[in-house]
């Protein structure tokens, strides 16, 4: 959690070239946690809707977004 924290931290610094960089790691961060959890909530059984639901977008966008990363 101290990587988040620390970049939570750097997003919201006065220098632009810092926090520019942290909203950068913080989005790659956020797509790699998006995916994991996207792939337990599949290995448990749950629909593309469901997980659309809780993600609130679309079934066909998260759908698009995941469904060639499933293992």
């Amino acid at each position: 959690m101290t990587e988040a924290k620390d970049l939570a931290a750097a997003a919201s610094s006065t220098d632009p070239r810092t926090g520019l960089r942290a909203v950068v790691a913080l989005r790659k961060l956020l797509e790699s946690l998006e995916a994991l959890q996207v792939r337990n909530a599949r290995k448990h059984g749950w629909s593309w809707q469901e997980i659309a639901e809780v993600l609130q977008v679309s079934k066909q966008a998260v759908h698009k977004k995941h469904a060639g990363r499933e293992t």
